[in-house]
């Protein structure tokens, strides 16, 4: 049986919005539209497909008349209640039906969560990380861990810094709190553990990790595609900073080909994206089409050379991206497909 060609591929892309944005949706208008310019170069014929919260049979009715769909929703939004319960049930059920989803909401809930900086934390890019799944835990081993130096502690679920506080010992009881927004409160280490209870009710688990003293030397985002490495971004991260540093400059993107990284470059591709996978119960193949992994640098080696502590791996909703990004997750769209061999669409599956 001949592979098919592009042509005979539908992609949708999805984000969010209302019923306007949907009606209105179109390629060279949205903020996509590098990435639908790469799936047409490709010859690939892509459409919008704007979620809209409350008309899922209308997204399940288009999702299914489709080859492959490339979702850009974050799971927890700021100032609203918004999640992805109504769309990942959608997608898990389109995907039943032999539709490529990327990236599948069973991908997003092994790597796309905190809990990965646990699971991963004996691997090159791991430190010191501890996991919480109850309150009581918090409770009884956080105060030991955070009297031999500062903590940053994370909400399992979250994006744009929601959920993560650096907490470091002040005088007497009382610890320092600054929240990802810059605040600060100096307040009792009884009282904010107290605080974090409403987490656990609601379902979420927290992850400790040691604040890293150079953090202000800049984070490294590295974008990758399935298991190769698209590009990277470069950014001063002063969310844990003290309040009187200034605001961070731009990101600063590169191709994969960037020299400063080609070091961080073969680390992932050869050693830590393969070990992740496995750790993971994940094959190449289940890796988003785009995602990313965000590093600090750690402490030097003996030969003076930089190592890199994993903070985050962002897999539901990742832009914006390198200029070499969409390109790089159309081939590996393509790839996929037509080594799924998928029917054209609109015959059965």
């Amino acid at each position: 049986m001949p592979i098919p060609g592009p042509a005979h591929f539908k992609v949708a892309v999805v984000w969010r919005g209302d019923a306007q944005a949907r009606a209105e949706a179109r390629p060279e208008t949205s903020r996509f539209k590098a990435v639908f310019a790469a799936l047409e170069r490709q010859g690939l014929a892509a459409e919008p497909a704007v979620w809209v919260e409350g008309q899922a049979d209308l997204s399940r009715a288009q999702l299914m008349a489709v080859d492959a769909v490339l979702v850009w929703v974050n799971p927890v939004t700021k100032d609203t209640d918004e999640n992805r319960v109504a769309l990942d049930a959608v997608l898990r059920e389109i995907s039943a039906a032999g539709v490529l989803v990327s990236a599948h909401p069973d991908v997003i809930d092994r790597m796309g969560t905190k809990e990965v900086l646990y699971r991963t934390r004996e691997m090159g890019w791991g430190t010191e990380t501890h996991l919480y799944r109850i309150h009581a835990a918090l409770v009884t081993e956080f105060p030991g861990r955070v009297a031999e130096g500062p903590r940053v502690l994370k909400r399992s679920r979250g994006n744009g810094g929601i959920g993560v506080w650096k907490v470091e010992r002040a005088a007497g009881l009382d610890v320092l709190v600054q929240a990802s927004d810059r605040s600060q409160r100096t307040m009792p280490l009884d009282a904010f553990l107290a605080e974090r209870a409403s987490d656990f009710a609601a379902g979420i688990t927290l992850v400790d990790q040691p604040f890293q003293a150079r953090h202000l030397e800049g984070m490294v985002r590295c974008y990758v595609s399935g298991t190769r490495v698209a590009g990277f971004g470069v950014q001063f991260v002063t969310a844990l900073a003290p309040p009187e540093h200034g605001r961070a400059p731009p990101r600063l993107y590169s191709g994969p080909e960037g020299e400063r990284f080609q070091r961080l470059r073969r680390l992932l591709e050869r050693d830590w994206i393969p070990e992740m996978a496995a750790l993971l119960g994940l094959e190449p193949d289940d890796l988003p089409v785009i995602w990313d992994a965000d590093f600090l640098l750690g402490p030097k080696d003996a030969a003076g050379e930089d190592s890199y502590v994993l903070c985050e791996i962002n897999a539901s909703s990742v832009f914006p991206v390198p200029d070499t990004a969409p390109d790089a997750l159309t081939a590996t769209t393509l790839r996929r497909l037509a080594h799924a061999r998928i029917q054209p669409a609109g015959k059965s599956r």
